[in-house]
């Protein structure tokens, strides 16, 4: 009381005022206090997600957040529901990095990767060995609560938190992957190839063991673009879509799985051989799957009945060309889409050694791809789509993945008993069909109670927009999956046990890395935890499938069989440079190990008879078409020997049954038409050159072979149009420019003949008498009597002293001229 009588009330509003204030004690000191404690600033956890589940044998995750705050330092604190001790680390809350780079995959057509913006103000921490141990031993029961204090100066400045949990399901089961460089190249149109062949034997197949922090490599340096693969439910058998040489896709390996992997030539199926036999007209085995036993494969094969008969299709692009829709892009972020839009499924016994079409799923009317096997191998799962062509007329060519300009195509998932190969009523899988959206790339749980697959706008494989859903496996309500990224979640697989979910994704940058989530009994996910050091930061992951072997049981693969398929790539590289002499050689080696290789001899035959070898180049292609007899390119080459024979009759007969072969080889059309015209015979010729020219537009030989039969049938208004073509697309060529000033001095026009003439004898270096000749005559006709002179003498040096018709002319036109020049 005696300190209160010191205050001086004034008016009744303020002594209220005060006595509030002295009644309130306490309450208001903590009102104060708390309006002058520092802010903490909330922390945003990136890695792991809320509510992420990790096996129990992973290694500790790198722990990312971001934090707006000045913390110079953090605590990082589990604590469980168990009631135990909390554990507790301090970080300086290291920068992320971009990790390694492999310095053989740096391309023009690519970028180094980079931090995303939210990667680049991240903190990050991984937990020590030990403690991470004990977080997962404690976190089964119950989620544990990882918190992240922020520091300054001695004060928490910031707080953010996440929980885990980890599973009492193991993975069981490494995973088997593919390791790729992002290089794109300009390739075939139409062609499923985004790689240059020097890229090729960068590719790596990988293992990954969930135990250990970095993976194994199980194979590399082949010249073969190895992809869709699959293994038997005991993991004993491997089957894996084979590229040949040449971007040859008719090539399936089944090989055993051992610590040794072998692929050698006997375990080798070439679908358009006898092993597979099936008309002898298949080229494309696609997205091939053994069986559960091991002891089959269902493959999506091209339409075995269209045209194109007695050739080994699978020589013959225009079989990719017609099934299936294909973009190689030049950007490296989706280097590439593809999807079949015609084909049918078949299935090969591995025991009788045949491919056999299965009934209700081989309707023509209708694109079957994508499938895959129930558990117990008693039914396919499959994406079926109404079939088309895969570049309708008119279109304009993708220029992006998920372009608007892509071929439209949606598929639907179907379900279809296997029965021995006897099939039966496909019927369309309720929740993953008729939905609007294209629906592929099924996997069935190994209990049979879930399907997994991905729905995307349009195609399938690799799209932007892919997302993972879940769905019962004989139908019902589909279910966005809780895993997915924010771009493309595709390539997916089951552990054996069923409880994971293995997966690519392009969500942390254009190198795609691979996901876990694990799935419950009831399918219920959780969401994505990143499996690290799969690659170099500058190499993506793709087709990660779990294989059913102990890591110690697939320690390594050997390919002794793409021996073969390095020689013919090198062959064929030099074929391209047109050093045929070094092409030879290596030819000769490929024969060396494939003895009875159709394309081998035929190019090899080439290479001879381009190095003045005619007779050798000549029994090459005869062999060639003793092994493989509706070959059209050994066909239109031998004609093309027998032409510098001058046996033309023969050479005609070879060019007809190339067409025979392939009617729309356009090559052959140039060749027979123009054989044809050299004996004469130019009525005949004209309507294969208008198909050659009709085929390939701006060929110049094909131009320049129908513009010369017009000239010869006196339509010389017509054939210049086809001879400037082919001078416009081949400005380097003497020939082309000769070939214009001719038909142009035949119509009079010599003022437009001289440059021409000019062009043709500066680029065959003056030692073509007749260009000179003909260039003498032209300047003689528009009175450049001195330049004709001089032209006529230097046409004169070159012409063959035998040639005395020619000489006696020259010489007779050279004193008219310095006559007329004086």
């Amino acid at each position: 009381m005696v300190g209160f009588s010191v205050i001086r009330l004034r008016t009744g509003a303020c002594a209220v005022g005060l006595l509030a204030l002295a009644m309130s004690g306490g309450r208001v000191r903590a009102q104060v206090a708390a309006a002058s404690a520092p802010v903490v600033a909330p922390i945003s956890v990136d890695y792991p997600l809320q509510g992420s589940v990790f096996p129990p044998e992973f290694p500790a995750p790198l722990v990312m957040w971001r934090d707006p705050s000045r913390a110079a330092s953090w605590t990082l604190e589990a604590t469980f529901a168990d009631g135990g001790p909390a554990l507790r680390a301090e970080s300086k809350g290291e920068r992320m990095a971009v990790g390694e780079i492999d310095t053989r995959c740096l391309s023009p057509t690519n970028e180094l990767p980079t931090l995303s913006p939210e990667q680049a103000a991240a903190r990050t921490w991984r937990p020590p060995v030990e403690m991470w141990r004990d977080i997962k031993r404690r976190s089964v029961a119950a989620p544990v609560t990882l918190k992240i204090t922020g520091h300054f100066e001695g004060r928490n400045v910031s707080a953010g938190q996440v929980l885990l949990q980890t599973s009492a399901d193991p993975v069981g089961a490494p995973i088997f992957y593919r390791d790729v460089p992002l290089m794109p190249a300009e390739t075939e149109p139409g062609v499923i190839k985004p790689l240059a062949n020097t890229a090729v034997p960068l590719i790596a197949w990988r293992l990954r063991d969930i135990e250990q922090t970095t993976s194994r490599v199980l194979i590399e340096g082949i010249h073969s673009c190895a992809n869709c693969h699959s293994f038997s439910r005991d993991g004993k058998t491997m089957g894996i879509d084979l590229d040949g040489p040449q971007n040859d896709k008719g090539i399936y390996a089944l090989a055993s799985v051992q610590p040794r992997t072998v692929i050698g030539k006997e375990n080798l199926i070439e679908w358009s051989t006898n092993r597979g036999k099936l008309g002898g007209k298949i080229r494309v085995g696609f997205m091939s799957q053994v069986s559960p036993d091991g002891q089959r494969v269902v493959t999506m094969i091209n339409d075995p009945g269209a045209g194109q008969e007695d050739y080994q299709r699978r020589k013959n692009p225009l079989d990719l060309m017609q099934n299936f829709y294909v973009a190689n892009f030049k950007t490296y972020k989706f280097l590439q889409v593809f999807y079949p839009t015609r084909g049918i499924l078949a299935w090969y016994d591995k025991a009788a050694g045949k491919l056999r079409p299965l009934p209700g799923a081989d309707d023509t009317d209708y694109v079957h791809t994508n499938e895959t096997w129930s558990p117990d191998g008693k039914y396919l799962v499959f994406a079926r789509a109404k079939a088309r062509d895969a570049y309708p007329a008119g279109a304009r060519a993708a220029e992006v993945a998920n372009d608007a300009n892509e071929t439209p195509l949606q598929y639907d998932l179907y379900r279809i008993p296997f029965r021995d190969g006897q099939g039966g009523k496909a019927e369309p899988i309720a929740g993953a069909s008729s939905n609007g959206k294209s629906n592929s790339f099924p996997k069935i749980s190994p209990d049979g109670r879930w399907l997994v697959y991905v729905q995307a706008r349009n195609g399938l494989l690799m799209r932007p927009d892919s997302r993972l859903f879940i769905v019962p496996a004989a139908g019902g309500v589909a279910r966005e999956m809780k895993c997915n990224t924010s771009l493309m979640n595709s390539w997916h697989s089951f552990s054996p046990n069923g409880r994971w979910l293995v997966f690519s994704s392009k969500s942390r940058g254009p190198y795609t890395k691979m996901f876990l989530t694990h799935i419950d009994a009831e399918g219920n996910d959780t969401p994505a935890i990143l499996i690290e050091n799969s690659t170099a930061a500058n190499r993506a992951v793709n087709i990660p499938e779990f294989v059913n072997v102990p890591p110690s049981g697939f320690m390594k693969i050997e390919a002794p069989v793409t021996d073969y398929y390095r020689v013919v790539d090198i062959a064929a590289d030099l074929l391209k440079k047109n050093d045929y002499l070094g092409a030879a050689v290596e030819w000769a080696k490929a024969l060396d190990l494939e003895p009875n290789e159709a394309l081998a001899h035929n190019n090899l035959g080439l290479a001879l008879v381009e190095t003045g070898k005619l007779d050798e180049g000549m029994a090459h292609y005869r062999r060639a078409l003793e092994l493989s007899p509706g070959y059209p390119e050994a066909y239109n080459n031998l004609g093309s020997a027998l032409v510098r024979r001058r046996r033309l009759p023969e050479a005609v007969e070879q060019f007809e049954n190339a067409l025979k072969s392939n009617p729309d080889h356009a090559n052959a059309h140039v060749n027979l038409g123009a054989a044809l015209a050299q004996m004469g015979r130019v009525d005949e010729a004209m309507p294969h050159l208008e198909r050659a020219v009709e085929l390939l537009p701006r060929d110049p030989d094909a131009n320049t072979n129908l513009g010369l039969a017009l000239a010869m049938k006196g339509r010389l208004d017509t054939a210049i149009p086809y001879l400037e073509t082919a001078l416009e697309v081949k400005p380097g060529s003497f020939e082309n420019h000769f070939n214009l000033g001719r038909m142009l001095a035949a119509q009079g026009r010599f003022a437009q003949a001289i440059p021409r003439f000019e062009e043709a004898a500066k680029l065959s270096g003056g030692r073509e008498a007749l260009i000179l000749s003909l260039l003498s005559g032209a300047y003689g006709e528009v009175g450049r009597y001195a330049d004709a002179a001089q032209t006529a003498r230097r046409a004169l040096a070159v012409t063959p002293p035998g040639d005395a018709r020619s000489v006696e002319a020259l010489q007779s036109r050279i004193a008219q001229y310095d006559a007329l020049a004086k």
